[in-house]
């Protein structure tokens, strides 16, 4: 998912301490939003260069199996778009947007340093009917893109056994001559490895405190950006658009350089050079020159500053986000046949948080909306919560890119572009910034010749569209998996089809979604609308794990064992979220219309 800042910010502060239209330009636009610019782009940088990472370095250097890995990531990313709502009430009220900033970007800075140090990898095994065996690794490298020639086997009473996963689930353990020596029922065999406590520790505490740090970095920049321009400043929407446009460079960057250096050089420069990113980020909002000096300050507020007991506070609130990742690790599936009040009762911490938040204030705040307000804000306060629960499902499967479609990139996916070029498996992530650069400009073109003949479709069609998207391109991909060459892989540029169709998508419900809650919010609620609009999506992050995990394969040390098998399961997976979302595009698309009444006019 790339970030879509608005104008339209319902916390921007009013300023009338300054002219910005007096001072010196930056491409036409106040010369602070250079260093704004900046600070974001390196942010961005390190986020997505890590995310882009970190799926694989679950999977391959931690060995943690796809089911624990999928689910761990999809808790981080749901946390940082949950801390947000904190870090802006916060910014909001006490601290002023730049010292949020500054703090947040030290922090992550610090979080991602720590990820980078992730010792040793650790050392799989096998359990066979209770019993422990060996695995040893011939060409390891332990980097995001395996060796072609890595190999892994089973070693029994010192012979070197290839493990080759069936097509039914069980697995055959063979010789040096490609013999059956063993063959192990389903089920009578699982993964595991040999990993250091510490260095777990380690981990779950360096994503706790990008988390955190997160929290007080994203919903902060963008406001400063806001407070740049006076009311009515036509150069306001333009200033947004370069800014937006410096996280997509930041984004392409990061999952392109990051992704190299991990190949190259090893997993703590990959991960490292995050950090070194969010080093510059910090220096650019701690030390321009006083060209910020106006900008981002705290609110006049009598009594003494409560700064240092908010950082104190961050800082004790890192090991809560590590008992809630702990949590999320050492949660179990649900029994077969548990049905739905089984599958909650297994949720961890975090998913009944989350879900219990959600469930509850949708329909609180609807009942409020009707006590409190007229018929005509009540109906548009729930076009706004429908349309917020189909958010829900449109990211839940897009955010499909950080975790199932990167493994599917690793594994079942012929990289190469041409001749010798080989592109690694996270950097196929940048498929989507890329698109959206290219593809911004068209569809606003589209959506203004659309309007000036009046045929702009309403806010619900265009969200259905993009539902009906992001189910067409997982159908793309499926299609060129028909055509996977003898080794089971689809051709890259299937894969980068699929992104395209998805940027398209995120294009008709990304820019659209912040302004449409605060023009159907009751205005006394805007800010908690927002609250369950960012509420929507970090549920919806979550979600994408769940449904990662569906998607999940035997592995042995993070490579599969029947590849074949691994295509079978990307593709029955991708399919079934795909019929399901076009399906609920369907239902939005019928649903448009009454919803168009609900919305009074609202475009």
């Amino acid at each position: 998912m790339v970030d879509t800042p608005t104008a339209d910010n319902p916390r921007e502060p009013d300023i009338t301490h300054t002219n910005p239209a007096a001072e010196g330009t930056w491409f036409g636009h106040p010369k602070p939003l250079f260093w704004l610019f900046g600070t974001e782009m390196w942010e961005r940088f390190g986020y997505y260069g890590m995310r882009a990472l970190l799926t694989l370095y679950l999977t391959k250097h931690f060995i943690l199996g796809d089911r624990a890995s999928t689910g761990l990531y999809g808790g981080y990313t749901a946390l940082v778009y949950l801390t947000p709502l904190v870090g802006g009430l916060l910014a909001d009220q006490y601290l002023g947007s730049k010292r949020a900033v500054r703090f947040g970007a030290l922090m992550m800075a610090i979080g991602y340093f720590t990820l980078a140090f992730g010792g040793q990898p650790a050392k799989p095994y096998q359990v066979i009917d209770g019993k422990r065996y060996e695995v040893v690794v011939d060409n390891f490298r332990d980097t995001p893109t395996s060796d072609p020639k890595e190999a892994r086997y089973l070693v029994d009473n010192g012979q070197k056994l290839t493990m080759h996963g069936n097509d039914d689930g069980s697995m055959s353990l063979l010789a040096a001559d490609g013999k059956e020596v063993r063959h192990l029922a389903k089920d009578s065999f699982s993964e595991g490895a040999e990993r250091s406590p510490l260095l777990t520790m380690i981990l779950l505490m360096a994503l706790s405190l990008v988390s955190v740090g997160n929290g007080f970095f994203k919903p902060n920049i963008s406001t400063m950006v806001g407070e740049l321009y006076e009311q009515g400043d036509r150069r306001r929407d333009a200033g947004f658009t370069i800014f937006y446009m410096g996280i997509n460079v930041g984004s392409i960057l990061g999952q392109f350089l990051c992704a190299l250096f991990a190949d190259s050089f090893g997993w703590p420069l990959g991960l490292g050079l995050a950090g070194v990113a969010m080093v510059i980020s910090f220096f650019m909002i701690s030390y321009h020159g006083g060209r910020l000096d106006a900008y981002g300050n705290p609110p006049a507020r009598s009594g003494p500053d409560r700064a240092m007991l908010i950082y104190v506070l961050a800082i004790v609130a890192v090991p809560v986000v590590y008992f809630l990742f702990v949590n999320l690790m050492q949660a179990e599936e649900p029994a077969a046949g548990s049905g739905f009040i089984g599958y909650l009762a297994s949720l961890p911490l975090m998913g009944k948080l989350l879900f219990g938040t959600f469930i509850v204030s949708v329909p609180g705040i609807l009942v409020w909306s009707f006590l409190k307000g007229s018929r005509k804000e009540g109906e548009m306060m729930v076009a706004a919560m429908v349309l917020i629960v189909f958010n829900v499902v449109f990211w839940t499967l897009f955010e499909q890119a950080g975790s199932s479609l990167t493994l599917f990139a690793d594994r079942n996916t012929d990289r190469t572009v041409i001749g010798d070029w080989v592109m690694s498996a996270p950097q196929t992530q940048n498929f989507n910034p890329i698109s959206i650069v290219l593809l911004a400009p068209l569809m606003s073109a589209l959506w203004g010749w659309l309007a000036r003949r009046g045929w702009e479709p309403s806010i619900p069609i265009k969200f259905s569209v993009a539902l009906m998207g992001v189910g067409a391109g997982f159908l793309f991909l499926v299609w060129g998996s028909t055509f996977a060459d003898s080794s089971f892989k689809v051709g890259l540029w299937w894969l980068a089809g699929l992104y395209v169709i998805h940027s398209i998508a995120e294009l008709c419900i990304s820019p659209v979604g912040l302004s449409m809650i605060t023009k159907l919010s009751i205005a006394r609620v805007v800010g908690l609308m927002m609250g369950v609009w960012f509420l929507s999506i970090s549920v919806a992050q979550y979600v994408a794990g769940v449904v990662a995990q569906f998607a999940s394969v035997d592995t042995v040390g993070g490579q599969v064992t029947n590849l074949k098998v691994s295509l079978d399961t990307y593709t029955h997976t991708f399919t079934v979220i795909a019929l399901v979302a076009i399906g609920l595009g369907v239902l939005l698309l019928a649903l448009s219309w009454p919803l168009k009444k609900w919305m009074h006019g609202v475009q």
